[in-house]
């Protein structure tokens, strides 16, 4: 089973849309963030999509990627979700919509949100089958758990996927780790981890949260993701510990 990382940057991605790089380093190439997704493969050819971001179109096209079998989503904020047309390519040549899957509030909020998607419209398809997560075990081939995660005032969904005999993990947009996260993510292969900057903020894990939340869980691996213009890649990789990886779009992943 493998991880690919679509995309690393935080909502603005880097560079922010007026040029602006911050503390990174325009010329290393790793430094240019999308918006947060991912993509998780077992030994099958099986794919589940996590989140479509507001650069999904070009992440598929950077990764090869031409078919889903199944979307999850972790919450309805713009940068998760607003790339959600683009899944139209991937309902081509299907005998029946994508299947989709979220919390029951986030499901709410899409279906308000993108009606199209998940209803058809003026003839067109309906392009993804969205289901409330409830009691789903298994998608795919993947096992499946998950866990509800404080995102400030709001919360966001963590995903765990298991094929293979091996795990990997999805957990972005946290403020704080509860219990519930740890029970879940407990002895992950790899757990791919919100790190928004250095310094604490209130939606978001910053480093030292993400290094205490690998180390709490006993995660093998953790991948950084969600990254703003102060998280420079060479500087950050001197800085984490082993068994850390900083992510970087593209990068791909084995458990």
């Amino acid at each position: 089973m493998k991880v690919i990382m679509l995309g690393t940057g935080t909502s603005t991605g880097v560079p922010r849309i007026n040029g602006d790089w911050g503390e990174c380093d325009p010329n290393e190439p790793r430094n240019r963030r999308s918006r947060v997704s991912i993509l998780v493969e077992n030994k099958a050819g099986q794919r589940v999509l996590v989140d479509t971001s507001t650069d999904l179109r070009s992440q598929f096209l950077a990764n090869g990627i031409d078919s889903l079998d199944g979307v999850f989503w972790t919450h309805d904020h713009a940068d998760h979700c607003h790339g959600i047309d683009d899944l139209r390519s991937m309902r081509y040549g299907r005998s029946a919509p994508i299947p989709g899957f979220a919390s029951k509030v986030t499901c709410q909020r899409l279906r308000m949100r993108f009606s199209y998607v998940f209803a058809g419209e003026h003839g067109y398809p309906t392009i993804v089958s969205l289901a409330e997560l409830d009691r789903q075990r298994m998608h795919a081939g993947f096992g499946l758990d998950w866990v509800e995660m404080p995102h400030g005032p709001t919360q966001s969904t963590g995903f765990l996927f298991e094929a293979d005999g091996k795990t990997i993990g999805y957990a972005t947009d946290f403020s704080e780790i509860t219990s519930e996260m740890i029970a879940v993510f407990k002895g992950i292969d790899i757990l791919v981890c919100d790190c928004l900057r250095r310094d604490p903020h209130p939606t978001h894990a910053h480093l030292g949260m993400a290094l205490q939340f690998k180390q709490r869980t006993k995660a093998k691996r953790m991948i950084l993701t969600h990254m703003d213009k102060s998280m420079d890649y060479r500087s950050l990789c001197d800085e984490v510990p082993a068994g850390v990886i900083v992510g970087y779009d593209g990068l791909e992943l084995e458990a």
